[in-house]
């Protein structure tokens, strides 16, 4: 009996000693302070308690952000260059491009996480606890987070941290990652036309692969060459930076200092991330799906999501109805399909997109916004063959 009435008070000093938020945000990488970012523009969240959750301090310059947007961004005062012109090289087709009215943007992520987090510490209604998030659990009135210090109650979670490993043990959906290193130089005279983004040049040795070198001259002196492969299996650090140093060869530049590296691998798939999602948590980022899976891209992506989101929890408690399936998951699907069966023919395909299309229409078909015509116009210039086999083969693996 002593021992009921103990483990009784023990369970109410538990439930006491929890925070109560009405929203928790999990991770704060890109989407996590995106999300906080978003919410505390608004004024309708100003009476609303938030707690972002991460194991540390973003407080260090660890990735670079790239996207192309047509107006004046959000973000537009930390962006460190934006470029009206991009190029793209390849065997079969090499052109220098205009891609008014986008222009192509790069963040470097300290100064997202610095400008973000400086507005968070300004509002008292946000929380900022340096955890590390165990569990996440939907007890269908509320969420529960635990950390390896706390446990914090939320009426809504929004996780951005990738727990499960489910998207890559299944065969449903194909899965390629899009790895890379990449190397900031800088050389003693300058060499670079800051003027131009490479977008793609995929005259490097392609063995076997997806692989192209996408350069972002940020001065005539400065440059990120990163080497990048669109694949399944990623590769040793060495292997990436010689191809590096074999480019610069090859474009005559033999004199530089290394002033930052960086490296990354983008799951690419159209793994249902959504369904995760629950009354009470929704799943963001990388963890929810909102990597656009033929190309890798996530920033802009994000962001986009975000400003959906925010209306939708206005109107609804209900997180699992946020995420739905568009014509653009399916184009994804079969694009995914065709890379991941046929890696070694990515070149020709992109080249073929690039040249019998123009690149904003390009731009703007990656941005999920064309029109059901447009989408067909751009499909057309695809090699009809091998996109209707892969939809026969999907239809038919599907019914047997």
């Amino acid at each position: 009996m002593f021992s009921l009435v103990l483990s009784y008070f023990s369970n109410i000093v538990e439930l006491i000693a929890m925070q109560k938020y009405d929203y928790i945000i999990t991770g704060t990488g890109a989407s996590g302070l995106m999300l906080a970012y978003r919410m505390i523009m608004d004024s309708f969240f100003d009476q609303k308690t938030i707690l972002l959750v991460d194991k540390e301090i973003k407080n260090k310059q660890d990735r670079n952000w790239c996207f192309w947007e047509k107006e004046i961004g959000v973000f537009d005062q930390i962006l460190h260059k934006k470029w009206d012109h991009i190029f793209f090289g390849s065997d079969r087709f090499s052109n220098q491009i205009h891609i008014a009215p986008y222009q192509y943007k790069l963040i470097k992520s300290i100064d997202f996480y610095e400008f973000v987090l400086q507005k968070l510490i300004e509002n008292s209604n946000i929380k900022i606890v340096n955890e590390q998030v165990v569990n996440i659990i939907d007890n269908d009135t509320q969420a529960r987070v635990e950390t390896d210090q706390s446990v914090y109650i939320g009426n809504t979670v929004f996780n951005s941290i990738l727990f499960s490993s489910a998207y890559k043990n299944q065969n449903t959906y194909p899965l390629l990652n899009q790895h890379f290193v990449g190397w900031f130089i800088e050389t003693e005279i300058p060499v670079f036309d800051d003027k131009t983004a490479t977008f793609m040049d995929f005259t490097v040795d392609q063995k076997g692969n997806t692989r192209f070198m996408y350069v972002l001259p940020v001065s005539e002196t400065e440059a990120l060459f990163e080497y990048t492969l669109f694949s399944e299996d990623v590769l040793t650090i060495p292997a990436y930076e010689s191809e590096i140093i074999k480019y610069l060869q090859d474009k005559g530049i033999r004199k530089y200092t290394i002033t930052e590296k960086e490296k990354g691998c983008i799951p690419m798939t159209c793994y249902e991330f959504r369904n995760q999602n629950s009354k009470n948590v929704l799943h963001i980022g990388t963890a929810g799906g909102w990597t656009k899976p033929s190309t890798g891209y996530t920033f802009h992506n994000a962001y986009k999501k975000v400003n959906a989101l925010l209306p939708f929890l206005k109107k609804n408690n209900d997180m699992s109805g946020f995420e739905r399936r568009t014509k653009f998951w399916y184009y994804d699907l079969l694009f995914l399909d065709v890379l991941y069966s046929k890696n070694e023919n990515g070149a020709a395909l992109f080249s073929r997109l690039f040249r019998k299309n123009k690149t904003t229409k390009i731009l703007k078909f990656l941005d999920e916004e064309t029109t059901f015509l447009e989408d067909l116009k751009i499909m057309a210039t695809m090699p009809a063959g091998t996109f209707l086999w892969m939809i026969l083969k999907r239809i038919f693996s599907r019914s047997s």
